[in-house]
């Protein structure tokens, strides 16, 4: 298993539509050199050709920096440019599938909403998980919010990483980060890494946002 050396405490979810004037692969960079650790490449609405002529730039990117890439949803785009991994929701192909096709060497992430869905992801080999929406968010109009019980359930329920996703920006951050030390009932902490959107995209100084965001996360 590969998640081991993975490191999710910044984690990168890309969307073209948040950004403000760079390309893709510009602020991809920027935010790696601010110190996004992992990146997952998530393109809904585009032709596979140009997603895979757009993975095969990103992945040049990360892996410059020794920066894994994931690739959202896509196990074919992931495979044809050798990417590190992919992250899964609940409705794509099952974890247990994707890993007989992927093999053991690649990250599997999978979403997860609820403690089920956690301890089946990984009974069927996910690497980590990635829970929300921990906030309203607007770069995924239909995400549910999951609250912090159901967080610590999931975190009580498994033990490979949590990547908390949703709405995650410098403001709410610190209140997650307070939630969950309140709550808090073990001593490993809740979460490994916050994924982020618009809250580094979104910014006009990208590497000065990751920069920002990076310092600001308290995880043991």
């Amino acid at each position: 298993m590969m998640h081991n050396r993975a490191d999710y405490r910044l984690y990168l979810v890309t969307d073209r539509n948040c950004l403000q004037q760079q390309t893709l692969e510009q602020a991809v960079e920027q935010a790696i050199l601010g110190g996004v650790t992992l990146v997952q490449l998530r393109e809904k609405a585009i032709a596979s050709k140009a997603f895979y002529e757009r993975a095969l730039r990103i992945k040049a990117i990360c892996h410059h920096y020794n920066v894994p890439l994931l690739i959202n949803d896509r196990v074919d785009i992931a495979l044809a440019v050798e990417a590190d991994g992919v992250h899964i929701g609940q409705s794509d192909l099952p974890c247990g599938v994707v890993r007989q096709i992927l093999g053991k060497d690649k990250i599997i992430g999978v979403s997860a909403r609820t403690a089920q869905q956690a301890i089946q992801a990984q009974a069927d080999g996910a690497d980590y998980l990635g829970v929300g929406a921990m906030f309203a968010t607007s770069t995924k109009q239909d995400a549910q919010t999951v609250t912090i019980a159901s967080l610590t359930q999931i975190r009580q329920a498994v033990t490979i990483p949590i990547v908390a996703i949703g709405g995650i920006n410098h403001t709410t951050l610190p209140a997650l980060q307070q939630a969950l030390q309140a709550a808090e009932t073990s001593t490993s902490g809740v979460i490994d890494g916050v994924a982020v959107v618009s809250a580094i995209l979104g910014q006009k100084d990208v590497k000065l946002a990751s920069e920002q965001l990076k310092k600001m996360i308290k995880i043991k």
